[in-house]
């Protein structure tokens, strides 16, 4: 038989593969099943075939196979990852009883090697063949005599053994490594002898906490491709559906940690999302996406908070399993922090496609210890609003005032037949109902009587009175400022910062152009009993000197409501609540308090991104 790309003889062949990949785990698992073998060959020294082997039995629980240095400041290890192709591969060939060979060069020191490979997702249309020959010019050859040169004689050396000894025999090797596989093992080039030295090798539990640092793919994806395994489920497209199931997760944890807060994360803005993904994807010359371009678009398109679970989400590897009793290993980036053995510097054996680590500028969740300390130090008598925010729901409320203005006169528009003018527009209703006369209907709105200097935002109807505990009521601090009553969340239980509340409102009314007004809470002649929007609105009436009073909540006006406002002679204009998107709604409605006005020179710092 001839010699073909990836079959080196009619008893050999060899998959270079991605490590760290699932969709390569996925590509060498379907050839193993679909192909006789007699003998499976991995790239691993003999030393660790113990311990690996007793560690891919344990799976799904994660673990690392570590070999220390002989200076004890370093350690090549075997990454016991699901995701990972020599660990699928072995773990298979456990199951069908297949032999396995460790043909890898024992060296005291080991010296990775990796590079920028094109993105294994290529997979799903190409073969591995047809991938090993488009990136084969690319692959740079390793310098004459370097271990990388020596590695893969030795191992060429051990496939011509295999091959005297088995008919079937596939071998595992990283990308790297196979041309130079296949030209030492085609030219039968001399190889180098194992050292004779062998430090203690140990298998070490990884932190679930520190897994994003360690698997191939992310944590939360690999407990995916976990869960399908064990129930039989086809995991196929799971490097891109695993994406979406984490998205969907990562937005059940945001809205469930807003605590009753709008889903304003709708599918709409979700397939806006996905399609910022994939173009950021794009721009980075990739298929599928990385953490990264997942928690920039997470940040763009839904905010701090939003990325943040996105994160959490990510690092997740939710997948129950029998606790290991080995060390703990912490591990970062290229190190990690070994029970009894300290810091040192790792060297995976199964390097993966090299990695860029970026760093994103988020607001993060502070500690309780934290919160503890801001509120000891709260004086409570020093109050007062952030000015962005004081900027935004004006600019709000202003724009709510105008739309309310253009409803005072709808309900005595006149209709009429169109002659010379279209006068305030064509009615479209009416010129439909007489269609089949010809005729076309305009109408006539007359200008409207009064002003709007009140306007109410009732959020929650009805409106939880143990839940929205602080009652208040603000003046303004300048001219283009609104003088407000309301009830919302108590800030002093959501400090963000120090001298920096958070609070939800659960209904507000401003008064524009501001003038004093008596605390609402303690007026004698507002609603003193009844529900918070009741007695808010009372509230509303009695000071406004308009006729008409603006009232956007989220259901229609209550007959009690109309009566309150006949009583004063005052006429109530409704907005529903859902004329405004939820992402306004939401953003309207987060409060932030400061302990004195010095604290908003800094106050930017602790709020950005809420």
């Amino acid at each position: 038989m001839k010699p073909s790309l990836l079959a080196f003889s009619s008893r050999l062949t060899v998959l270079p593969v991605v490590h760290g990949s699932g969709d390569f785990s996925i590509a060498v698992r379907k050839h193993l099943l679909t192909h006789p073998v007699d003998c499976l060959a991995v790239p691993l020294p003999g030393s660790f075939a113990e311990r690996v082997m007793e560690s891919v039995a344990d799976l799904p629980a994660i673990s690392a196979v570590v070999q220390m240095e002989p200076d004890e400041e370093a350690a090549s290890y075997v990454p016991i990852d699901p995701c990972q192709p020599v660990i699928a591969a072995i773990r298979w060939a456990l199951s069908e009883r297949v032999p396995i060979e460790w043909i890898d060069l024992e060296r005291w020191k080991y010296e990775p090697t990796n590079a920028t490979l094109p993105d294994p997702y290529a997979l799903k249309r190409l073969s591995i063949e047809q991938f090993a020959t488009a990136v084969l010019p690319f692959l740079p050859r390793p310098e004459p005599e370097s271990q990388q040169d020596e590695r893969a004689r030795r191992m060429a050396f051990e496939l011509h053994r295999l091959e005297l000894e088995h008919e079937n025999v596939v071998a595992i090797v990283n990308f790297m490594d196979w041309p130079w596989i296949r030209e030492a093992y085609l030219d039968r080039m001399p190889y180098s002898d194992h050292e004779a030295y062998f430090e203690p090798i140990h298998t070490c539990a990884v932190r679930g906490e520190t897994l994003l640092f360690f698997l191939g793919e992310l944590p939360y994806i690999t407990s995916l491709y976990e869960k399908a395994r064990a129930t039989l489920d086809s995991d196929e497209n799971l490097s891109i559906d695993g994406v979406k199931d984490l998205l969907l997760h990562a937005r059940d944890r945001w809205l469930a940690e807003r605590k009753g807060g709008s889903n304003w994360i709708t599918p709409k803005l979700l397939q806006l999302y996905m399609q910022y993904v994939r173009n950021l994807t794009l721009i980075e010359r990739r298929l599928s996406p990385d953490l990264y371009t997942l928690v920039t678009a997470a940040k763009q398109i839904g905010g701090d908070r939003f990325a943040i679970n996105v994160i959490e989400t990510a690092r997740d590897y939710a997948i129950e399993h029998e606790p290991l009793s080995y060390v703990g290993m912490k591990m970062g980036i290229n190190q990690a922090d070994i029970h009894g053995i300290g810091v040192c510097t790792m060297k995976s054996r199964l390097p993966g496609i090299a990695v860029t680590w970026r760093s994103c500028d988020l607001v993060p969740d502070r500690q309780p210890e934290e919160r503890t300390k801001w509120s000891m130090h709260w004086d409570p008598y020093r109050q007062c609003s952030w000015p962005p925010e004081d900027e935004r729901i004006e600019s709000f409320h202003t724009h709510v005032r105008q739309q309310a203005k253009a409803l005072i006169g709808a309900d005595l528009a006149k209709t009429e037949k169109f002659t010379t003018t279209v006068k305030d527009g064509i009615d479209i209703r009416e010129t439909l109902r007489h269609w089949h006369q010809g005729d076309i209907y305009v109408k006539e709105i007359p200008p409207a009587r009064g002003g709007i200097e009140v306007v109410v935002f009732l959020f929650e109807v009805p409106a939880d009175p143990d839940l929205y505990r602080w009652r208040t009521t603000w003046h303004a601090e300048h001219e283009e400022e609104s003088t407000i009553g309301l009830f919302a969340t108590d800030f002093r239980e959501d400090l963000v910062g120090p001298g920096i509340g958070r609070s939800r409102y659960g209904g507000v009314f401003f008064i524009y152009p501001p003038r004093p007004i008596h605390d609402i809470w303690e007026d004698p002649r507002v609603l003193r009993e009844g529900p918070l929007e009741d007695r808010l609105l009372s509230a509303a009436i009695l000071h406004s000197q308009a006729p008409h009073i603006a009232v956007v909540s989220p259901v229609p006006l209550k007959a009690n409501w109309r009566k309150m406002a006949r009583a004063r002679r005052k006429k109530l204009i409704h907005l529903p609540l859902s004329r405004f998107s939820g992402r306004t709604i939401d953003r309207i409605r987060t409060v932030h308090v400061l302990n004195g006005q010095e604290i908003r020179s800094y106050a930017s710092r602790f709020i950005r991104g809420e």
